[in-house]
């Protein structure tokens, strides 16, 4: 079986890096880990169009990194579904977005783990690319991978906020993430990230997770919005994503170009809101 280098990471208190993409085309996973510079990727599926031969391909295209690893970010229905077709595919860890309950992650953390009365977990024997279809399905190996598959929770929503203990207290989960817009929304304070009430909650869930030893994880944009993150004792990044990435250039120089040409701009008046990924 595959070495998960993120769960390595993890096991050692190394900090660890991600990116985010939102496209299946396996060639933007590849050109990541040409890169060199990620420590792992993470698919964001649950704003994403994919088929289920996409997510093989994504595997296949990770795979040939040995320095890195994948997660995939799944909808909260139907998640046992989607985290056991990712884990299958070879996408060795998940982000369950917005569980607000403990039966929520305890679902969570069944889905990955395998089910035999020691690991407690609902994951059953398949003949998939993480196995190597049918070399090692129903192996040690293959139980002690879902044992190493990082489970990682998004908490999104006021509800979750205010049950964070009783959450992080479920065994098996192994890394926590707020998300400033879905709960600004739930708390009716919609698009205010940065309202004094949201920036509380996240600091809490940053210090809730240390407490409870479970690693926290930011999402941001560049490294200039790592500090404050650092200096609150997070070590876990996934920064940048492609589709900010590509709106941004396309801003930025198409506006320089276009002013080179003499052209109007822009041609055509959108919103003009700052892109972000913070969700």
């Amino acid at each position: 079986m595959r070495p998960n280098p993120l769960r390595e990471l993890l096991d050692a208190d190394q900090p660890s890096l991600g990116v985010h993409i939102h496209s299946s085309w396996p060639t933007v996973h590849e050109l990541a880990g040409y890169s060199g510079m990620f420590d792992y990727i993470e698919f964001v599926a649950e704003y994403a169009p994919y088929d289920l031969y996409a997510l093989e391909n994504i595997g296949r295209a990770v795979d040939l990194f040995p320095h890195m690893s994948c997660m995939m970010k799944i909808e909260q229905e139907p998640r046992t579904y989607l985290a056991i077709r990712a884990i299958g595919a070879g996408i060795q860890n998940v982000l369950f977005a917005d569980p607000r309950t403990v039966e929520d992650v305890q679902e969570c953390v069944k889905a990955v783990r395998a089910e035999t009365p020691s690991a407690g977990g609902i994951h059953g024997v398949g003949m998939r690319r993480d196995v190597r279809f049918v070399m090692e399905g129903g192996s040690p190996e293959f139980v002690e991978a879902l044992d190493k598959a990082v489970v990682a929770l998004m908490i999104e929503k006021e509800p979750a906020v205010e049950n964070l203990e009783a959450l992080l207290a479920v065994p098996g989960v192994d890394m926590v993430q707020f998300g400033p817009a879905d709960y600004s929304n739930s708390i009716d304070l919609p698009g205010q990230w940065s309202h004094p009430r949201v920036q509380e909650a996240e600091k809490y869930v940053i210090e809730t997770a240390l407490k409870c030893g479970i690693a926290p994880r930011a999402e941001i944009n560049n490294p200039d919005q790592a500090q404050k993150y650092l200096d609150m004792g997070v070590k876990h990044f996934c920064m940048g994503t492609d589709v900010v990435i590509l709106f941004d250039w396309f801003k930025q120089q198409g506006a320089v170009m276009r002013e080179k040409l003499g052209l109007k701009t822009p041609a055509f008046e959108v919103d003009d809101k700052s892109s972000s990924y913070n969700a």
